[in-house]
């Protein structure tokens, strides 16, 4: 179960690379429209996604962003730089893309990303199916304990995808 505990939580935390679109109070839960004009904005969700009606992610290229690809030794750099080499799971860190954008797998980036939100719930919901499962082969009170951590877990996960998805939907579903 904890083998793909990690991957459930990027898919409905930050996929496809996006990142840093925490709660001001706490860290649990999602803020993609976070901004407080006291913060510097680098402290505010808002900066690090860059939702707008063109696409979303930070454009990090040396070619039209900040230029921080440049960072990295010169062969990462290039995949980095790149729109078409980058990794997707790193592709909203990197660029600012359009939603309609083409992934390797046909469907556009926004397409993608409801499916990664979707995914992420699913393996957590997973997760908790799978320790039903094994009740009666551990003690009841650490069995009640990670179900409660699992329940609060799949709770948190469906706060990240509906949030954001209305959220970034408010930009996306006009370009598709």
């Amino acid at each position: 179960m904890m083998e793909h505990s990690r991957e459930a939580c990027v898919n409905y935390m930050m996929p496809l690379g996006l990142h840093h679109i925490f709660k001001f109070d706490h860290h649990y839960g999602p803020e993609p429209d976070g901004f407080k004009a006291e913060y510097p904005l680098e402290w505010c969700p808002v900066y690090y996604h860059k939702a707008d009606a063109n696409g979303i992610g930070f454009d990090r290229t040396t070619t039209t962003g900040t230029g921080a690809t440049a960072q990295y030794r010169d062969s990462l750099a290039r995949i980095y730089n790149n729109i078409d080499t980058c990794p997707e799971e790193l592709l909203l860190w990197f660029h600012h893309v359009p939603w309609t954008y083409r992934m390797k797998n046909g469907q556009t980036l926004w397409e993608n990303l409801q499916a990664k939100y979707n995914q992420g719930v699913g393996e957590v919901d997973q997760m908790l199916y799978t320790w039903q499962q094994v009740k009666p082969y551990i003690d009841e009170q650490r069995w009640r304990e990670v179900n409660e951590r699992l329940q609060h877990q799949l709770d948190n996960a469906r706060e990240w995808r509906n949030v954001c998805l209305k959220y970034f939907g408010g930009f996306a579903e006009g370009n598709n």
